[in-house]
């Protein structure tokens, strides 16, 4: 049995590098539209320019190098998941090293008695071409989900596991329609009439085929394409009948990394003489250099932040004085990097004795102990903004881990797994964890694996995109 094929995916990555060639070339004329014939830019007296067939020369040029160029960076590989937030960075780049790499070329290959082409249009074309180019992107990703939604599952997957795991790949395949698959049902990871496995909460015993002794029955009967492998717990002998069973009946045979129990593409091999040794990769953070460009975009980041907040904390000052007595800012001491503890600051939402008979717990929606000044400040993340004089000190950075209390910290660091792991960088003011509105009373085991996630696949493109969803992110802001 072998996993059908189609040409779906083959035919929206064909339909993508025509539409990317298309909307480049648009890009360069609409520069050249702008430049000479849109009255928008004066023309100099006595200017002289390349002929217009020379730009659409270059442009003709650049529609082919920029598909190159967004093939090199994986941006046709199908199906393409996640939302469309996650392209933008790698499309920047894209066309940014198109256009440089244009910019060179044109120097090389013109001649001597050619007039120069317009530096004014080379300028424009970045922000025209990148411009169609998002667009265009958009409108396809719309369309490739839309006809993904209403074309027929073509692979059936089969989980062995029957944990919160195995549910959550369920989830996550239903989410994506891209992936055209369905879920024909699980197995549980033990032989028959071994021990008990209980089911997830969210598994019906329905969907349960039966036991991972019976695979080969189930694969034949269920019409199974592929296998995904949720519970690592099984024997190596089973894992390898496994394998063979896959690999005999061509079926694409998948599991879940639970190296030392946390999900995770941390995964580097090594070799001591002809000796395999299988270790974490370095955080992208341990590096020097990364360490030093994050520090400068917190300190330019905290500069800016401080010039354009002050008018705000002009204003809100005074109405958090007149909301309930206390001070205007609110000093807490929470755990930093490697869990050594500092100062936060805040603007006080809360009573001064907020806490006075409860101790340390979280904040709940409709939380009484909010003044009505307070309500509004945290509804749209006011309060936070104090904290830029943190990062300006080095306490924090501008995107990371969130900070939390020592009594919280003290709390999980022993029953929530790689809690600790948060604490290898600053703590951030928003961070990935923020921005798909885990803070507040929200699960601790999600936050660290967001928290993980970010910290695994930093970059600075990564952190721009955090800050740009901050804005627009208010889930669990109470």
């Amino acid at each position: 049995m072998q996993a059908p094929r189609d040409n779906f995916d083959a035919f929206c990555s064909i339909l993508a590098g025509c539409a990317d060639a298309f909307a480049a070339f648009l890009g360069v004329m609409l520069a050249v539209w702008l430049r000479f014939d849109s009255a928008l830019i004066p023309l100099k007296h006595n200017e002289i320019f390349p002929p217009r067939f020379m730009y659409v020369a270059a442009a003709a040029a650049l529609a082919p190098l920029l598909v190159i160029i967004f093939r090199q960076i994986g941006l046709y590989i199908r199906p393409q998941l996640g939302p469309f937030g996650d392209k933008l960075p790698r499309i920047v780049r894209g066309v940014s090293i198109t256009l440089a790499t244009a910019l060179a070329l044109s120097f090389i290959v013109r001649r001597p008695d050619w007039p120069p082409y317009s530096r004014t249009v080379a300028l424009i074309a970045f922000f025209t071409v990148l411009l169609i180019v998002l667009v265009e992107r958009f409108i396809l990703f719309r369309i490739e989900l839309h006809w993904a939604r209403r074309t027929a599952p073509i692979r059936r997957i089969l989980i062995i596991g029957v944990d919160d795991l195995a549910a959550r790949i369920r989830r996550a395949l239903e989410r994506e329609p891209r992936l055209r698959s369905r879920l024909a049902g699980y197995l549980l990871p033990v032989d028959p009439g071994g021990r008990e496995v209980p089911l997830s909460a969210a598994i019906t015993p329905k969907l349960v085929k039966g036991h991972i002794g019976e695979l080969e029955k189930v694969v034949a009967e269920e019409h199974i394409d592929e296998v995904i492998l949720a519970d690592t717990t099984i024997s190596h002998a089973r894992l390898t009948q496994i394998l063979f069973h896959c690999e005999r009946n061509l079926i694409p045979f998948r599991m879940v990394p639970d190296l030392y129990g946390v999900l995770t593409s941390r995964v580097r091999v090594n070799h001591i003489s002809d000796i395999p040794l299988i270790g974490m990769a370095a955080w992208p953070l341990d590096a020097f250099w990364n360490r030093a460009l994050k520090r400068l975009e917190d300190i330019a980041g905290a500069l800016i932040g401080l010039c354009l907040s002050a008018p705000v904390l002009l204003v809100a000052a005074p109405l958090v004085k007149r909301s309930s007595p206390g001070p205007v800012f609110y000093r807490q001491t929470r755990c930093g990097i490697a869990g050594q503890p500092f100062t936060i600051f805040k603007l006080r939402t809360m009573s001064v004795d907020a806490e006075s008979e409860s101790g340390p717990v979280w904040a709940v929606p409709d939380d009484p102990r909010r003044t009505r000044c307070g309500e509004f400040l945290r509804k749209w993340n006011l309060d936070e903004l104090p904290q830029f004089w943190n990062v300006l000190k080095g306490d924090m950075s501008l995107v990371g881990p969130r900070p939390e209390r020592p009594h919280f910290v003290d709390q999980f660091k022993n029953g929530v797994g790689h809690y600790m792991t948060r604490h290898i960088s600053r703590p951030g003011m928003t961070g990935w964890a923020q921005v798909n509105g885990l803070r507040g009373d929200t699960s601790i085991q999600d936050r660290v694996q967001h928290d993980l996630y970010y910290l695994e696949n930093w970059s600075l493109s990564f952190d721009l995109k955090i800050l740009i969803q901050t804005f627009f992110n208010r889930q669990n802001a109470y």
